[in-house]
């Protein structure tokens, strides 16, 4: 029996299967999880990945920019899911000039891009499942430690430290619903959106040997694991965390 048996999860942000969302995914089912997932753009490219899983799950669209994708979300979770024990929001986007040392000329239509998607949206995600939720339940974000000025990282940085202050308001208002809230901080993986940080580099020459732990750059499982963890029974009185899945270097000076 699974960690997870009898759970309902949506996930979202599977793009392909070096993405953190896949082996979160993955191992949910594994353990014993019904998941959903959602889709963004090119939905037959998730729908393609999706068939990679141990089950294939169901693919719905989601634009978290798209105020009627929201409002009928739990409707249409709700035709393959009778409820939600678990929400996993792994979504993120910022355009090139947000990223790459450009951080003092982003132009603003950019960065709120980049806040409307990487940090808005995790209230917007967890307001849309709410109905769902009768029961209680976890929703879990993926993180990058926001309490640094990154290389390259720029105003994402910003959008994540966002991100860790929304998921502390969002404890505080979804405890009385029986909802915990909580952030993984993963260190730096080739993801495809790792891909997209021009300069991501820095972080993959220097990540493995500040970690205490090692880091391989290449392994999603420790990220999906502390997830599933989270929304797991394991951690009942655990709300407004962020948990570092990065090998230690959070806790290591210069």
């Amino acid at each position: 029996m699974g960690i997870l048996e009898g759970k309902r999860l949506l996930v979202t942000g599977v793009l392909t299967d070096a993405s953190i969302a896949f082996s979160v995914a993955k191992l949910a089912q594994e353990e014993g999880a019904t998941i959903v997932l959602t889709g963004f753009g090119r939905l037959s490219l998730v729908e393609r990945i999706a068939k990679r899983l141990p089950e294939p799950p169901p693919v719905i669209e989601l634009d978290v920019q798209n105020t009627e994708h929201l409002d009928s979300l739990a409707e249409r979770v709700g035709e393959h899911l009778d409820g939600l024990d678990g929400v996993v929001h792994s979504i993120g986007f910022a355009p090139q000039s947000c990223l790459g040392g450009n951080f003092l000329n982003t132009p603003w239509e950019d960065v709120a891009t980049a806040l409307h998607v990487s940090t808005y949206s995790f209230k917007s995600l967890a307001v849309a499942c709410l109905p769902l939720m009768k029961e209680g339940g976890a929703i879990v974000g993926l993180d990058f430690d926001a309490t640094k000025a990154w290389p390259v990282y720029d105003w994402m940085g910003v959008a994540k430290a966002g991100l860790e202050s929304c998921a502390r308001y969002l404890a505080r208002d979804l405890g009385g619903h029986g909802v915990r809230v909580n952030l993984v901080a993963a260190g730096p993986l080739r993801t495809m959106a790792a891909k997209s940080i021009p300069g991501f580099k820095e972080f993959e020459d220097s990540w493995p040997e500040k970690a205490p732990l090692g880091w391989d750059l290449s392994d999603t499982v420790p990220a999906a694991k502390a997830c599933l963890a989270l929304m797991s029974d394991w951690f009942p009185a655990t709300t407004g965390e962020i948990v570092h899945v990065d090998g230690g270097v959070h806790a290591i000076g210069a």
